[in-house]
């Protein structure tokens, strides 16, 4: 089907409402559901199938079928990608399956970071971690699994800093000074990561690949992936609350 034909569709189905022609915009629009559940993924691999991600996003692609107005100046896939991934996001939330203690000890791993780095002189080790916190270290990749998790809670209001730091330069208005400024840090903090992390975060923020595709690149499992990211979030964190800057990722 052809853009020309989708065109046509769209402006019979706001006329009409038909049930057959949203049905033929869903299985059209079906592989951007699963580009951002697999893009989601790299937060929740280790507890949620792709498959469950897909289906919750599917409800996100009929609510902005079923809202979108074609006469506006957005592209469909814009649009419909906030909502997928909203709908997402509530269905995750409404699992209720992440711990009350979780941002405690996000707060707590977040210390340990900093206090190693600063007597250290250097990156911790994730051992140097696990000891400062008297856990083992299979322990600690737990947690940095679970971290992930809470991670994910609040990316749909926080991913815009990392979205927008390629433009960080551009005019702006006054009252926008302080996002400026958290961009410019948060690139610089980016290039001070280790070389994998770094690439983790460019892959998926800048180049939006998926899970598997980052996987692919790196030539690491998909869980290596995600505890890679886990690992540059809680460095970006931890070096802009250095910084007085808050990015509640």
């Amino acid at each position: 089907m052809d853009k020309k034909d989708m065109n046509e569709i769209w402006i019979q189905y706001t006329k009409t409402h038909s049930t057959a022609l949203k049905e033929m915009l869903t299985e059209y629009y079906v592989d951007l559901v699963r580009l951002v559940a697999g893009r989601l993924g790299i937060y929740l691999n280790q507890y949620i199938d792709i498959d469950d991600l897909v289906g919750y996003g599917i409800l996100g692609l009929i609510d902005a079928i079923d809202k979108f107005d074609p006469t506006k100046n957005v592209k469909f896939e814009t649009y419909a990608s906030l909502r997928i991934r909203g709908a997402i996001l509530d269905a995750i939330r409404k699992l209720d399956w992440i711990p009350r203690t979780l941002r405690k000890k996000q707060k707590d791993l977040d210390k340990a970071h900093v206090e190693l780095e600063m007597k250290l002189g250097r990156l911790p080790l994730g051992q140097e971690v696990a000891d400062n916190l008297n856990i083992s270290l299979e322990e600690y990749n737990n947690l940095l699994k679970e971290v992930n998790v809470s991670t994910l809670v609040s990316i749909d209001e926080n991913v815009y800093h990392f979205e927008s730091i390629r433009d960080y330069n551009a005019q702006i208005p006054d009252h926008y000074v302080e996002e400026n400024e958290i961009k410019a840090t948060l690139t610089e903090v980016i290039d001070e990561l280790p070389e994998r992390e770094k690439k983790v975060i460019i892959l998926y923020y800048y180049e939006e690949l998926t899970l598997k595709e980052i996987s692919r690149v790196l030539e690491v499992s998909e869980s290596r992936v995600s505890q890679l990211h886990t690992k540059a979030v809680s460095r970006l964190r931890m070096h802009m609350s250095k910084y007085h800057l808050d990015l509640p990722l």
